[in-house]
């Protein structure tokens, strides 16, 4: 912030010709109508709403951004996932999204969007080849630090129906194996997402994150859970260096996953870990 100028400065400055404070104060920035950014990160797992999108494994991930001064934005982000997720899995995540956001009254603000997750010829390993695709709309309201969202489903979430789910039951390795879902449960469009967050600045160029989400799917009440973040990023020359635990209290029989050609050995996608992460925008 600007330091307050001395009295005798003030007084100096009234002094002055109006002329002479016009062309001495430099004019404001204006706001560029459009703006294009770009991201690019290298994390050690990739958690999506706390369950490993990778086998507990690192990720490549990456964005573009566009944004009109009117509010109106544009963009797009992928990331390698593991691609024993689905049954021919292409290994990519590829995200496309849109929406506007705007200020409600000084330091409230909202957004509103539409989300579209999709996997290239990823499909489920039954007769009707499910895809895993997913299309939400989102709306959030901020208020300086803090953060509330929510995700609704527009379509089955991530194929989530009774041709994919249907008479499954848990992992008995990790869970369960006795309860199980009936033959039927229907579609899960509907599927909803709570996202509350907040960042403050602890030190210079320091963050603090803090995350907690509940996670319902429609019909499919089994899978419902909570997770959490606590995390630090550090801004050091423009690159962002994280570290962060992220966990959930999901029923592990139900997010357990064999390794590809080696069902003997799995690795249960829902436990708590902690993720490491470098990052740069540009």
């Amino acid at each position: 912030m600007k330091k307050l100028l001395l009295a005798s400065a003030i007084s100096s400055l009234f002094a002055l010709p109006a002329a002479a404070i016009a062309q001495s104060t430099p004019a404001a920035a204006a706001t560029p109508e459009h703006t294009f950014t770009g991201n690019a990160t290298l994390a050690s797992d990739y958690r999506f709403r706390g369950i490993s999108q990778t086998y507990l494994q690192p990720a490549v991930q990456a964005g573009f951004d566009y944004a009109h001064s009117s509010g109106f934005y544009l963009g797009t982000w992928a990331s390698s996932v593991s691609g024993n997720l689905y049954t021919n899995g292409s290994g990519l995540e590829w995200d496309m999204y849109g929406g506007y956001k705007g200020t409600i009254s000084g330091d409230l603000g909202f957004d509103v969007g539409l989300l579209n997750y999709w996997y290239p010829a990823a499909h489920f390993n039954n007769a009707q080849k499910t895809k895993p695709n997913n299309l939400e709309l989102y709306g959030a309201l901020t208020y300086k630090w803090f953060t509330a969202k929510y995700n609704h489903t527009l379509s089955d979430f991530f194929g989530t129906n009774s041709d994919t789910y249907g008479g499954a039951c848990q992992d008995g390795r990790t869970g369960n194996a006795g309860d199980c879902f009936a033959l039927r449960p229907g579609n899960s469009k509907g599927s909803g997402y709570l996202d509350l967050s907040a960042n403050f600045e602890v030190a210079d160029k320091l963050t603090l994150g803090l995350h907690a989400g509940h996670q319902t799917v429609k019909n499919y009440g089994k899978l419902d859970y909570n997770d959490y973040k606590v995390g630090l990023t550090k801004d050091v020359n423009g690159w962002q260096w994280g570290a962060a635990v992220i966990g959930t209290d999901a029923k592990k029989g139900w997010y357990t996953i064999s390794e590809a050609g080696s069902p003997a050995n799995y690795k249960v996608l829902s436990k708590t870990t902690l993720v490491l992460s470098l990052g740069k925008t540009f």
